[in-house]
């Protein structure tokens, strides 16, 4: 605890819990479904296991120090090793959320694009804001082979030099991470946003054209 910066916790805290609030007030969480962190400078905090994440409170989010050894807050969230396994494979991430978005559950279960990507490039902003997003077998809830399969996805397709911001569980929901709460949350709000789109229309809509992705790529640095 003497080796993280009191402040700094006192802000992350604070931002779990409006991120949260934000999450639950728009439907993108229900129950006690899903956990969100953030990086801190010698450690983590992370929302604690089975919490409603529209009703968190400051003090009982799980702090844990840079050995992955809670030291305050309620009991940290099952998916703890998954999120600091994120935060090792991605310099970049500070802050990773996962839902059980309605759309993009129900995309696992109506069936994805391909495995490599779960939705088809239908939009520019999908491009821009999201880019890739691979599809993570089924594992129950917790299972540290997840940790595994997603920090394999993310050395690959940073080494192939296009980074991926998040990735799609199969029958539990997307986890995101950026460098503050914000980019995470614009990629998970255009991912499920997408998610929609492409259920409504049946799954029918092609792919942006080649030329239209590589203008992205030229003009905006998309990551495609």
């Amino acid at each position: 605890m003497s080796t993280l910066d009191e402040h700094a916790v006192a802000a992350a805290r604070a931002e779990i819990v409006r991120v949260g609030t934000s999450l639950f007030d728009r439907g993108y969480v229900h129950a006690s479904a899903g956990n969100i962190s953030a990086r801190l400078d010698g450690g983590h905090l992370i929302t604690p296991t089975d919490a409603a994440l529209g009703f968190l409170s400051p003090e009982r989010l799980a702090l844990v120090d840079a050995d992955g050894t809670q030291v305050g807050g309620d009991r940290a969230s099952k998916t703890l090793t998954l999120h600091r396994r994120i935060y090792a494979a991605d310099p970049t991430a500070r802050f990773v959320i996962h839902t059980h978005s309605t759309h993009l559950v129900g995309l696992t279960l109506a069936g994805v694009w391909s495995a490599d990507d779960v939705l088809p490039p239908i939009t520019p902003y999908y491009v821009m804001k999201v880019g890739h997003v691979p599809l993570v077998p089924y594992h129950r809830p917790g299972d540290p082979v997840v940790a595994d399969l997603v920090s394999g996805h993310i050395e690959r397709r940073a080494a192939a030099g296009t980074p991926i911001r998040a990735v799609l569980l199969d029958r539990l929901g997307p986890v995101v991470w950026g460098p503050d709460a914000a980019s995470a949350l614009a990629v998970l709000e255009e991912l499920e946003e997408t998610a929609r789109l492409w259920l409504l229309t049946d799954r029918r809509p092609a792919p942006l054209p080649a030329s239209a992705l590589d203008e992205l790529k030229a003009t905006f640095g998309a990551s495609w």
